[in-house]
């Protein structure tokens, strides 16, 4: 960082200081003769390793699809007595939201994404959220499979006002968009919205957070950024901080949000990125922090299957120790 010198690390470049600051900790955790997830608790002072729970991203608009919605990611959260089962849950479901949009959109709705969630012809948030519990109740796991958004509402902001769709038929102005949260998590009980407002909007955050009570999950609002977690926090803007170490550049950085989050009695959910590798770094990263929350994308592509795979290795070493 020092040899950098920048503010956003532009001399040497937040990816080339990335690989060196988690290649330092997988050496330091070799060197020390533990696993990578027991050394990253050891940096934050965490004893209490716990699986995370899953956020698979399995329908996606915005930047991330081609359909006509805005809003980026809808989300599946499934609550079992173990990741194993959480996973197995979620392929499930999965498998069954394939069948149910082949049948009903036909076969280029089962395209898979950066992400591995299915992009259908779809003009609303309503559509999406009723096929997922459509797909809840066809699977029986209404109770144990929750909903959840990921708006990315900066992406559809323009000049004062939100646009539901990308064809710019539907627009809303923040208080507009305010209330059609609100009706939107109440009908659909969604227990996570993140990103619902532009990412200068604080105010807007705390409003939806004080009216609905449910997690309001901060990342183009924070950016894994201390200075602009603080300023969240001090506004009362979210309650969840969405974690990613490129976001910051290094791990240390990345720490020390997370700590600052969690010092506030903010969550913290680590997240993948829409371009990802097979390095599986974020899945120890989890179980480190005992954060209890991951987001890796859909049960689908090698390097999504990367870091759930590596969380079921944790989970079986967890049970022998």
């Amino acid at each position: 960082i020092n040899l950098d010198g920048t503010e956003n690390k532009s001399k040497l470049g937040a990816n080339a200081i990335l690989g060196v600051s988690l290649a330092t900790a997988r050496a330091g955790a070799s060197v020390s003769g533990m696993e990578l997830w027991q050394y990253l608790g050891q940096l934050t002072g965490n004893k209490k390793f716990v699986l995370p729970t899953p956020f698979f991203n399995v329908i996606n608009g915005g930047k991330h699809a081609g359909n006509n919605l805005s809003f980026q990611e809808f989300m599946i959260a499934p609550s079992g007595k173990s990741f194993a089962e959480q996973l197995r849950m979620g392929g499930e479901f999965y498998q069954m939201l394939k069948l149910h949009l082949g049948g009903k959109y036909g076969k280029t709705a089962i395209n898979v994404g950066d992400e591995g969630g299915f992009a259908p012809a779809i003009n609303s948030a309503e559509e999406a959220l009723n096929i997922l519990e459509h797909v809840q109740k066809e699977t029986g796991y209404r109770e144990k499979i929750k909903l959840a958004m990921d708006c990315a509402a900066s992406d559809f902001y323009e000049k004062g006002v939100y646009y539901l769709t990308k064809d710019k038929k539907k627009k809303l102005a923040k208080e507009e968009l305010l209330e059609y949260y609100s009706d939107l998590i109440k009908r659909y009980k969604l227990i996570s919205v993140e990103d619902p407002f532009q990412e200068e909007d604080f105010d807007s955050y705390a409003q939806l957070l004080k009216k609905s009570k449910i997690q309001i999950v901060a990342d183009d609002l924070t950016v894994t950024n201390v200075k602009r977690l603080r300023e969240a926090i001090r506004q009362k803007s979210g309650n969840c901080l969405l974690l990613k170490v490129n976001q910051i550049g290094t791990l240390t950085e990345a720490l020390e949000a997370a700590k600052l989050a969690k010092q506030n009695n903010w969550k913290v959910m680590v997240s993948h990125r829409s371009g990802e590798t097979n390095d599986s770094f974020i899945a120890d990263l989890a179980v480190g922090l005992g954060c209890g929350m991951i987001k890796a994308g859909a049960p689908c592509r090698g390097e999504r299957l990367a870091k759930y795979n590596r969380l079921r290795e944790i989970e079986e070493k967890l049970k022998v120790r």
